[in-house]
């Protein structure tokens, strides 16, 4: 990430504000300007406030100066109804600012989730090359961080200018001219202190630049390494039975070991970033409140400026410096800011450039058609990679509306990756895949998802469990020989680890028949399972499901006995083809139904 060239950066910038800037013009532009022009009119009260702060503290110290009793209680009882006004202001800009930036931030992670969720993008992800590492971080942390820092960087640079803008003028005033008696002539510096504030403030902000030009890459760095651990650290968890059962302990602690090195390589940078500067922000700490009392001490001896006023003039100078130097107090946020703000743009990249597929330049995309005569028609296919290799080659097949079709082949023909070019989540080709017009598929992979929450739950997913009769699942769960798994349907559990590899395949065909769809892609759905209770679940669907179009993606040599036809890929020099295409002998219950001619190309 932080050896991305200066361009790539600024148009990862500009697409992350395409995006965010929304917040003020699409659906939320009202409560998002309302409080927007709230916190702007706040932040020119609260800059009133440190005015008047300002005048009390040069009213009091020439009270001290003339030992006025009376005035300086005055101005004791005038600091209570001030100060509480100056902090009251602050609680509430607090909240104004941190309300817009937590409705912003959820705005703009909706948008990005939307994206990243529509059309099988965040699947689509895992494939091409592209891949943004770690989606999640960039969704959650990243986002947060690109969200907040803004609000704050522009609430402070609006608030410095009108701070700079007033206390300027004070020192313009207070602090009037200096007047440097030469041998023959005077000569007159006119706004002397202003002249010395705005010079400190530049020559402050051109060193912090210079010694932490590093912070934004170094960031980047910190941050990804950070976001790779806790991404190594989740797998782990999540595929906590292989490692166990293979006894991968050691060597993912040695994985781990790597991770957290390049974490600590990476903060060893970042601290050193800190380090340097530190000795400027701390340096100016100490200075900007004493270089204007050195240079107005010669006024005050002279006797033409009261120590009200030099202590005016004081802390008008600390405002100013501090508006000024702006980018002292915030190069490292800034800098990390600039780093979530590339990487959340990343990947939102990431999926424009997979929307863009088959247009201005991009991948050749396969073109999905609807039709009216079968259940899929596949037409001059070709899948490819991302990168153009490709991986199936030309097959033409067509696949009646309630034929069952088995593809077989070695492993690494390209089967799964036409599952998923069928089911519309690999994109990458060219051809045409046509499905029939309105029909309903219906993806069965090997290892089923299983949501959080219920067992009901992950039987009816993605169907919301109220939407199904409790007697249709029970029917069900019983068909496909899960009846022990009924009485616990309602328990809130770690399903996804309790269920076996068979059992999960079972529930897949209970969503399966509840979801009735027209067209089923099964993709090795029953290697899990012994070969009676594979035929058994097979007969099932054929039953239920008589006019389904179904595409089974298999080694084992019992299914050709519950399909119709065979479809064989092999290896070819320039991508698999389809060789061989052939009718099969079904079992008595699939007997009859008629398997329309087939149409492929064969070598």
């Amino acid at each position: 990430m932080s050896d991305q060239p200066p361009p790539r950066r600024r148009a990862l910038i500009r697409r992350f504000w395409r995006l965010a800037r929304g917040y003020w013009t699409q659906e939320a532009r009202v409560s998002a300007w309302l409080l927007t022009i709230g916190l702007l009119t706040l932040a020119l009260v609260q800059v009133g406030a440190q005015y008047r702060l300002n005048i009390w503290n040069r009213d009091l110290f020439n009270a001290i100066e003339k030992k006025r009793g009376d005035d300086i209680l005055s101005q004791t009882i005038i600091f209570l109804p001030l100060a509480i006004t100056i902090v009251g202001l602050a609680v509430i800009a607090v909240f104004g600012r941190m309300k817009l930036q937590r409705e912003w931030r959820a705005w703009v992670t909706d948008k990005i989730i939307s994206r990243w969720l529509a059309h099988g993008h965040y699947y689509q992800l895992n494939l091409s090359s592209g891949e943004p590492q770690v989606p999640e971080s960039r969704i959650t942390d990243d986002t947060r961080i690109a969200t907040d820092a803004p609000i704050d960087f522009a609430l402070g640079i609006f608030q410095s200018i009108i701070t700079a803008i007033t206390f300027i003028g004070v020192l313009w005033i207070v602090g009037g001219s200096l007047e440097l008696s030469l041998t023959e002539s005077t000569i007159t510096i006119p706004g002397y202190v202003v002249i010395a504030a705005i010079a400190y403030s530049i020559t402050i902000s051109i060193a912090m630049t210079v010694i932490a030009r590093r912070f934004i890459p170094v960031s980047e760095a910190t941050s990804q390494a950070d976001a790779e651990l806790r991404y190594a650290i989740t797998r782990l968890r999540e595929n906590g039975e292989s490692i166990a059962l293979l006894g991968g302990e050691e060597e993912e602690h040695r994985g781990l070991r790597r991770a957290i090195h390049k974490i600590v390589s990476a903060w060893r940078l970042y601290s050193h970033q800190h380090m340097r500067s530190t000795v400027i922000s701390n340096g100016n700490y100490l200075l900007a409140p004493t270089i204007p009392l050195i240079i107005c001490a010669p006024k005050y001896i002279a006797g033409t400026m009261t120590l009200g006023e030099l202590t005016q003039v004081a802390a008008a100078f600390v405002h100013v410096q501090s508006s000024f130097g702006w980018l002292v107090d915030n190069y490292p946020r800034f800098s990390d800011w600039m780093a979530s703000v590339r990487r959340s743009a990343w990947l939102v990249d990431a999926v424009d450039h997979l929307e863009s597929v088959g247009t201005n330049g991009e991948p050749d995309a396969i073109n999905r058609t609807e039709q009216d005569d079968s259940a899929i028609r596949l037409q001059d296919l070709s899948v490819t990679l991302d990168d153009g290799t490709i991986v199936i080659n030309d097959a033409d097949v067509i696949i009646g509306k309630n034929e069952r079709v088995l593809v077989v082949g070695e492993s690494g023909t390209g089967k799964s990756t036409l599952v998923r070019a069928i089911a519309g989540l690999w994109p990458w080709g060219h051809g045409e895949i046509s499905i029939r017009r309105g029909a309903k598929l219906f993806l069965m992979p090997q290892r089923p998802y299983v949501p959080l929450g219920t067992l009901r739950r992950a039987v009816t997913y993605p169907l919301s469990s109220n939407e199904v009769r409790s007697d249709r699942i029970d029917g069900l769960m019983k068909r496909v020989g899960l009846e022990h798994l009924i009485a616990r349907l309602d328990a809130d559990a770690a399903w996804d680890h309790i269920l076996s590899g068979g059992e999960r395949q079972r529930i897949a065909f209970v969503r399966l028949l509840l979801h009735e769809p027209d067209i089923v892609v099964m993709d090795e759905a029953t290697s899990a399972l012994d070969p009676a209770s594979q035929e058994m679940l097979l007969n099932l669907v054929a039953e239920q499901l008589p006019n389904a179009a179904i595409i089974s993606i298999a080694h084992r040599p019992e299914l050709e006995a519950l399909h119709q036809r065979k479809l064989v890929f092999e290896h070819r020099p320039g991508g698999s083809r389809l060789v061989s295409d052939k009718r099969l002998t079904p079992s008595t219950l699939l007997r009859g139904r008629p398997a329309p001619k087939p149409v492929a190309r064969t070598d």
